[in-house]
């Protein structure tokens, strides 16, 4: 089970850090991710990190302003952003799923999601 937190209202400009706790089971071999979801749009990619060594991969549109990570004794994962744009506004949602041979910017790499938190960016 995967619980998010952190989401809200900023200005352009502005700063969120969204949080993810997993529970109730091991986080090794497995890729941790974060995806976003506009009105009338289709579930995009942000940002993965790989639980075993963090090794990174974002998102044209957030990299440089957006950053993953991950704290193994909490067994939570963060993503950090920075310099947020109203482009940016849309529902977050949290993701896992062990390694395989699904490119980690597909939704089908992830069997596990979490509820989704709303971030809103105004001008």
């Amino acid at each position: 089970q995967l619980e998010e937190s952190g989401g809200g209202k900023v200005q352009s400009g502005g700063s969120l850090r969204l949080s993810c706790a997993a529970s109730g089971r091991t986080l090794r071999f497995q890729t941790m991710a974060w995806f976003r979801q506009a009105p009338e749009k289709e579930r995009e990619f942000v940002a993965a990190i790989w639980w075993d060594d963090g090794t990174t991969i974002y998102a044209d549109s957030v990299k440089g302003r957006f950053t993953i990570s991950r704290d193994l004794p909490r067994n939570t994962w963060y993503l950090h952003m920075v310099n947020l744009e109203p482009e940016d506004t849309a529902v977050y949602y949290c993701a896992s799923g062990l390694k395989s041979t699904i490119p980690v910017r597909s939704t089908r790499a992830y069997s596990n999601w979490g509820q989704g938190t709303q971030v809103t960016v105004s001008s």
